[in-house]
């Protein structure tokens, strides 16, 4: 029997959940978010939403303390969190100990962007040191497929990696955000994965699909095996980046209910994405 790489990567990513896998990590640095410079964290969604603009946001008590001052004329705006507030009603634990109920109290905050601050610099909001280059084998790939299949890659400093059914679009982090060139291409690879299932490639993706739906969790398998397989084809798998992708496929059958075997379904979606993005969709495995 020929010799089935498919199956033996499969294998691999099999016997890595089976010892338990570290975390996952995204493996870009973010941009094109608004987030604290006291954390460099991302705000919340909703207070993406309420500040606007991507970059530093600093507290007055922040600018007090770093000896900055705000521009004349510069108006602030304000960021929403929740506090706990103690109450009077008294209320029993499962142990049979007391406790008093706590409110939710919904507060804000004023905050400027780093660029109405005079006197303090950035500290997150930067390039990386030695950031990935790109590769040319793995760009190949890329580029071929781009132009066999018509899908529209954009590639620019943002926070989202993600593909677009609707307009047949990948949207992935820009190259100087990355530095592991192999995570680089991990992601890329991960959502030319899904691209392959639109209607007029795989059809793989019928419906679009709730985020953490069966359905959904189910098509993250496929992509992330997909990018796990294309990574070892052009040679930039490192054992970091293997454990990386063993710790999404374990996230998403965590939603699936741990069951291992839907790894080896999904690998033989998979492996029709890797052979469709390879240009080889109409050749069958060896017998």
């Amino acid at each position: 029997m020929a010799f089935d790489l498919f199956a033996t990567i499969t294998d691999r990513f099999i016997a890595e959940l089976e010892q338990g896998v570290v975390p996952w990590h995204k493996p870009w640095h973010s941009a094109g978010a608004a987030i604290s410079h006291a954390t460099g964290k991302p705000y919340s969604l909703l207070n993406q939403l309420l500040l606007g603009k991507p970059g530093e946001w600093l507290s007055w008590k922040m600018i007090q303390d770093e000896g900055g001052h705000v521009q004349k004329s510069q108006r602030s705006r304000y960021v929403v969190f929740w506090k706990w507030l103690e109450g009077d009603k008294i209320i029993m634990l499962p142990d049979g100990s007391e406790t008093k109920e706590q409110i939710p109290y919904l507060r804000y905050t004023n905050v400027w962007h780093i660029s109405q601050v005079d006197g303090i610099s950035p500290k997150w909001d930067k390039p990386l040191e030695n950031p990935a280059k790109p590769d040319e084998a793995a760009e190949a790939i890329v580029t071929d497929y781009l132009a066999r299949s018509g899908v529209k890659l954009i590639r620019t400093r943002s926070d989202q990696a993600f593909y677009s059914p609707v307009t047949d679009t990948i949207q992935v982090p820009d190259i100087s955000q990355f530095k592991d060139v192999a995570e680089l291409y991990s992601v890329l690879y991960h959502e030319m994965s899904h691209s392959t299932g639109h209607k007029s490639r795989l059809a793989r993706i019928t419906d679009i699909a709730n985020f953490g739906s069966d359905l959904y969790a189910q098509e993250e398998l496929v992509a992330e095996l997909g990018a796990g397989f294309l990574v070892h084809h052009v040679g930039l798998e490192t054992p970091a980046s293997f454990r990386n992708n063993a710790a999404y496929l374990r996230g998403w059958l965590t939603a699936l209910h741990g069951d291992k075997r839907l790894i080896v379904r999904a690998a033989g979606q998979a492996e029709k994405a890797v052979r469709y993005i390879l240009g080889e969709e109409a050749e069958q495995n060896d017998p």
